[in-house]
């Protein structure tokens, strides 16, 4: 949804250039609701109007008057549709560019720590211990006061950009969400066949239960939370993650009693149906590309510093 709000902005940018292929393929999607969408972008500025659908609400919606609560939900209600059209068909691809950031991002905080991380952070972003400096045209002192901060990388946030969210809706945590670059022609044909085509290779490759479960880690997790997203036993969800992680497909961190399993380049090209020539041939896959023609990409979910 995060992903959708900053959508809209691009959106509506490519209409105004009359736009061609991903902001196309929307528009057709969109069908008889694209005129509230339209409607939406052509009276609001994503940045700031449309944040506070990302942020946690925490006045009592019983002083609001009903005619604002009635409107925040229709524009809520345009958010999802819009949501449906131009992100959910294509979120499996966005977000393992979105994995690959925040690995790479993990990465630079446990190699060189968090000082590190932040001070390269984004153009927008400084360092200057202990504090962390947004450039903004607001004038405002937040204090974390122990409560963390998300990192949050968006594609589809416009270049340069950086958006501080207060309270973020889920976890209630502040936000910072940072610009990424995203090349459109990546979403631009039409994905359902090809990430069937795909999908069927994977299975075809490593079968098709372990294929569910190599889709399942493509955010980290749990044994318990694989055993809940493939809906098998833990003891089912165990012999599965031993098996990708024997063939180098994911790493395991145990921590006490508590495993967190991650996928590997390997496995994560393997997800995306880009391994290098060399693997491809050794493995057999059908649906490999050789070694520099796959999409590279950038971009976490989250990540908490």
């Amino acid at each position: 949804m995060s992903e959708a709000v900053f959508a809209l902005h691009r959106f509506g940018r490519d209409r105004a250039r009359g736009g061609v292929g991903w902001h196309r393929l929307v528009r057709e999607r969109l069908g008889d609701d694209l005129p509230a969408v339209d409607k939406v972008v052509s009276e609001y500025r994503v940045v700031p109007d449309l944040l506070w659908l990302l942020g946690r609400d925490g006045a009592d919606t019983a002083s609001v008057p009903s005619a604002v609560r009635a409107r925040a939900r229709r524009l809520a209600q345009v958010v999802l549709l819009f949501c449906c059209a131009g992100i959910l068909p294509y979120w499996s691809r966005m977000q393992a560019r979105l994995e690959v950031e925040r690995d790479v991002r993990g990465r630079m905080a446990i190699t060189n720590g968090i000082e590190f991380l932040l001070a390269g952070l984004h153009p927008k972003v400084t360092w200057e211990s202990p504090e962390l400096h947004i450039a903004s045209d607001l004038d405002l002192d937040i204090k974390l006061d122990g409560r963390g901060l998300i990192l949050s990388p968006s594609l589809f946030l416009p270049a340069k950009t950086c958006v501080f969210v207060p309270s973020e809706r889920q976890s209630g945590v502040p936000a910072l969400v940072f610009s990424v670059p995203l090349d459109l022609n990546d979403l631009e044909s039409a994905p359902e066949e090809s990430e069937v085509e795909g999908d069927r290779a994977l299975s075809a490759l490593v079968g098709a239960t372990r294929a569910a479960a190599l889709r399942a880690l493509s955010e980290s997790g749990t044994t318990g939370d694989l055993s809940g997203r493939l809906g098998i036993s833990l003891s089912g969800a165990s012999k599965q993650a031993t098996v990708l992680r024997e063939a180098g497909l994911i790493t395991t961190l145990r921590n006490r009693t508590t495993a967190m399993h991650t996928l590997t380049p390997l496995g994560l090209a393997l997800l995306q149906r880009e391994l290098p020539a060399e693997v491809a041939d050794i493995l057999g896959s059908p649906g490999s590309t050789r070694a520099g023609e796959g999409r590279g990409g950038a971009g976490p979910r989250s990540l908490r510093a």
